[in-house]
């Protein structure tokens, strides 16, 4: 439940604009429905056009279920899909087969317009391991049918895990060409790391497909943006493939935010909260999530745990909504007093806790933290010679990063490996407590993914490549095309495939091998494959 005695408290204090963010929270709050409430829902609507114009999607498994998802939207750029107040009687049907002649599970919920029309089932009591196929019914109306399967059993070993993980779709600057290529690899699994849509106003970012509306705020803005991005055959085809974990960055709600902290320094924090709460509410509405994520206001709790038997454990984690404000006016500086702060963290107290807990007690081969930005602590060159890095990233907390990493090696958590987004270019980097000091012990590895299509097409080496590699020595690889990063998991290795997309500026693009890395169980750090 919401917490109102925290809000009370906060009443009392003397910062100026607690009264108005207790009474805006209380706003925020009643756009959500009340979910344990029975209403009577249409169980014959009829529609001129089809609902399903958004797909379907399935996420979060565990060994015996798995989230179902589908938004009945007609005219998906209205902020209402089309769709008037009442609610909306969905059949659900899940089979062994692809022609539902093995038909295991089925049931009717409701489509309410408190939550966009969006549907999320939790399909239960499912066979561990296991394949399934998924369709939804409203009316005479059948969606597409989607793929997505269950996780081994806990206590399983299993032979391999087949997944990618992908983040950075900017609409208006290319094509989702990368997951064409996607859908042909038999995954497992996907994961989404962050910057699915993109706030900017219309034109602001290209002419290659062009945004609708002005930069979003209300809940109908967040609405119309998702529904442009997922109405994108490529993505939405991906997601009827196999079951996603996804989290957010910044853009699924404003750029650089950072806890209750505007990119914007003068913006109103009331604002601010209440676009949080439309964003929020909007990301949940779209994504194939567990209630326990139905967000409270301007909150919404999104890092939590999956696993794939004793093979790999998952960590999500969020660092945008719980981090501090990133430090020296979240520009690159130098790693000096105030970007080695005791107080700066991108996890926060509780979201660490709960991390450390969870990798205290894994026993999976490979523990995987399925993140945002860049952990490795990369230098750049500046004007004046001196090594600069970026505050939005790990090293703008870099206490709690060589923390959690100092944590890691006391604790010999096996196989730490990080998955990255946000930055548009594939990195990999050998991490240790310090980077600064190659003579130490590598500790863990990140696998840093490039963008689906944000920035365009993109170039093989970066401006500065070569600089980069020589003062880092955690950098073993650094690349700047476009693409999706393909992982191969066994007990006894990790093998990475950096898959990047020669053109998405137009339709046609190839998807081909960059690089491919590989990590040793037991031995930290990764090498070329």
């Amino acid at each position: 439940m919401f917490d109102y005695k925290r809000l009370n408290e906060a009443v009392k204090a003397e910062n100026g604009i607690s009264r108005r963010l207790f009474l805006s929270y209380g706003a925020a709050l009643s756009t959500l429905p009340l979910l344990g409430r029975a209403s009577w829902a249409n169980p014959s609507p009829v529609f001129q056009k089809d609902p399903f114009t958004l797909g379907v999607a399935s996420g979060d498994p565990d060994s015996t279920s798995v989230i179902l998802w589908t938004r009945l939207a007609p005219e998906p750029l209205q902020p209402h899909g089309g769709l008037g107040p009442q609610p909306i009687e969905v059949k659900w049907e899940l089979a062994e087969d692809e022609g539902f002649q093995k038909l295991v599970a089925s049931g009717t919920t409701q489509a309410t317009p408190q939550l966009g029309h969006s549907v999320h089932v939790e399909a239960k009591g499912l066979k561990a391991d296991h394949w399934y196929w998924y369709r939804f019914q409203a009316g005479d109306a059948v969606s597409p049918v989607g793929r997505t399967r269950t996780m081994p059993e806990t206590t399983a070993m299993p032979d391999q895990l087949k997944f990618a993980f992908a983040s950075c779709q900017n609409y208006e600057q290319g094509l989702f060409t990368a997951y064409e290529q996607m859908a042909q690899d038999d995954l497992d699994l996907v994961f989404h790391l962050g910057d699915y849509i993109y706030e900017y106003q219309s034109g602001r970012n290209g002419k290659i497909r062009t945004h609708f509306g002005p930069e979003i705020e209300s809940l109908g803005d967040y609405r119309i943006r998702h529904s442009q991005y997922r109405a994108d055959p490529l993505l939405h085809n991906m997601h009827a493939k196999c079951p996603w974990f996804v989290t957010w960055d910044d853009h699924e709600f404003d750029n650089n935010c950072a806890a209750d902290v505007s990119e914007e320094l003068d913006a109103d924090p009331i604002d601010y909260l209440l676009r949080r709460a439309n964003a929020y509410q909007a990301y949940y509405e779209m994504m194939p999530l567990r209630p326990g994520c139905l967000p409270q206001g301007p909150h919404m709790q999104l890092y939590r745990q999956g696993g794939f038997g004793r093979l790999a454990d998952f960590f999500v984690l969020d660092t945008r909504q719980y981090r501090s404000d990133q430090p020296n006016g979240d520009k690159k500086s130098p790693l000096n007093q105030s970007a080695m702060a005791r107080s700066n963290s991108l996890l926060g107290g509780k979201q660490r806790n709960w991390l450390q807990s969870q990798l205290i007690s894994s026993d999976a081969t490979w523990n995987v933290l399925a993140q945002q930005v860049m952990m490795g602590m990369v230098s750049f060159s500046s004007k004046d010679a001196e090594r600069v890095y970026s505050m939005d990233q790990w090293p703008g907390s870099a206490y709690e990063r060589m923390q959690l990493l100092q944590f890691m090696a006391d604790r010999r958590v096996p196989n730490p490996v990080v998955l990255t987004g946000d930055i548009h270019s594939n990195w990999v980097n050998n991490l240790r407590v310090d980077d600064r000091k190659p003579e130490t012990p590598v500790v863990a590895t990140e696998f840093v993914g490039t963008s689906i299509s944000s920035g365009g097409n993109g170039v093989q080496k970066r401006k500065g490549h070569a600089d980069i590699l020589s003062h880092n020595p955690c950098v073993q690889f650094q690349n700047s095309e476009r693409g999706y990063v393909r992982c191969t998991v066994t007990p006894k290795n990790w093998i990475s495939d950096y898959m990047v997309v020669d053109d998405v500026t137009r339709p046609g693009g190839h998807v081909t091998p960059r690089a491919a890395f590989v990590v040793e169980a037991g031995t930290p750090g990764a090498q070329p494959a």
